[in-house]
């Protein structure tokens, strides 16, 4: 006999039930199904998908009826059938997801969720249930899809101090991206072609503004460094403001625009979490992920420099994630014990963005005459902002400055930008974008 079909001969039975039937929730039913015995031999209990709820009755599943799946519109019925043991959630959204899924905990069911929008609002809500009622919540697909960076933070570096992760963490965002830097395509002409091929939605605004990424980048924060963070806690710049000419300025000096989730100890232990646009030299490992991938690079004390890379979203990769997921709870069913509890013994602060140490490139169209350069380079000097290189050119009456920055904080940086505006000599400031890796 096939040891994996032994296994699930003599494996108990948990029966799991899912909240949504999307993309996501469709490769997750297949693959249960598919991979039944094997997953049984990993986690040691059969686990049989039983109840499906959906929006829509209407809609012909052939597929789950066939496999004896029950598909209803009541997603309570399946939280609280006590035959249950396992919910899966990936219907997303804040409400009814929240209120299913607290039911769910409080009925002893464990939980798996790929909603990092809930996570981000109301997770202390929902890890303080799980602990309460004595059952296990799981979210590596919230994050990144398939890669995995949330167990490593929960678990494998928890011996570890963190001192930054930085991300690229929206596919979308960085398809469009990818597509300006390799084509020299517009924004708007890059959308159009992501929103073609799958890449973002109809309407891509939580994307391209930024909302998916900081959901994202708060729940990294939160586990890196041991204290709550949420959404409404981290800095958001979008993508729309990219231009075709600051992507061309970026390669120029041989560096790439990105969509960076960035959260970072300050120098005084408080919690700097940001989402925004900024330049990253080439030779950083995040400038060559392309296309709709994923990165996440991490920074820790004496694990030094990891990186976890690949497919960031999709219905394939976010259901392997979530099938991971599901073997560790099973387990826990079927051997005894519990995953990682929340963690925020650090109780660390917020920063406000405008103490954050930043860089910034400035691109100013400016009267071309002398003392202009130094006009602009006294404006720098007047908010303590170092000057890192200048790069000018002219044609006519007018020229055109670029001036990258050292590490200075993001108010001080703000206030010159300002201050450039009102200045007689400049015409226009023309592109403010952060800068990110490199010297300081």
């Amino acid at each position: 006999m096939n040891s994996a079909k032994g296994a699930q001969a003599n494996a108990p039975l948990l029966k799991v039930g899912m909240l949504g039937a999307g993309v996501v929730g469709g490769q997750v039913a297949r693959l249960l199904v598919e991979q039944n015995n094997d997953l049984a031999a990993r986690s040691g209990s059969q686990l049989a998908l039983v109840a499906i709820s959906v929006k829509d009755l209407k809609k012909p599943r052939p597929d789950l009826i066939h496999r004896g799946v029950s598909v209803t519109s009541d997603g309570a019925s399946i939280v609280n059938d006590p035959q249950i043991d396992i919910i899966i959630e990936v219907m997303g959204g804040i409400e009814p997801a929240r209120s299913l899924i607290l039911q769910a905990l409080k009925n002893g069911k464990s939980v798996v969720t790929a909603n990092k929008a809930l996570l981000a609002q109301h997770g202390a809500e929902l890890y303080e249930a799980a602990a309460d009622n004595g059952v296990d919540i799981y979210f590596e697909a919230a994050v990144a899809g398939a890669i995995p960076i949330i167990r490593p933070l929960r678990e494998s570096l928890a011996g570890d101090q963190v001192k930054r992760v930085i991300g690229i963490v929206n596919g979308t965002t960085n398809y469009i991206l990818s597509k300006m830097a390799a084509s020299g395509a517009s924004f708007e002409s890059a959308l159009k072609e992501a929103q073609a091929l799958g890449y973002a939605e109809a309407d891509p605004t939580a994307d391209v503004e930024g909302f998916d990424a900081a959901a994202k980048a708060a729940i990294l924060a939160s586990l890196a460094f041991h204290s709550r963070v949420t959404a409404a806690d981290v800095y958001r710049e979008g993508i729309s403001d990219v231009t075709a000419d600051i992507v061309r300025i970026a390669n120029e000096m041989n560096h790439v625009v990105k969509l960076l989730a960035i959260a970072q100890l300050t120098n005084d232990g408080r919690i700097s979490v940001r989402v925004h646009p900024a330049l990253l030299p080439k030779e950083h490992p995040l400038a060559s992920v392309r296309d709709a991938f994923n990165a996440v690079f991490v920074e820790a004390k004496s694990a030094g420099e990891l990186m976890f890379y690949g497919r960031g979203a999709g219905g394939e990769p976010t259901a392997s994630a979530i099938l991971g997921d599901l073997v560790a709870v099973a387990r826990h069913r079927a051997l005894g014990g519990l995953g990682p509890k929340e963690s925020t013994y650090a109780e660390r602060s917020i920063a406000p963005m405008g103490e954050t140490l930043t860089r910034y490139l400035i691109r100013l169209n400016v009267n071309d005459r002398p003392g202009v350069l130094a006009s602009v380079a006294q404006v720098f000097a007047a908010h303590s902002v170092s000057i890192q290189t200048v790069r000018q050119d002219g044609s006519d009456e007018q020229a055109e400055l670029i001036v990258v920055t050292h590490a200075a904080v993001d108010a001080a940086l703000s206030a010159t930008v300002d201050h450039l505006r009102k200045l007689d000599v400049v015409r226009s400031v023309e592109t403010v974008i952060r800068v990110e890796g490199g010297a300081n």
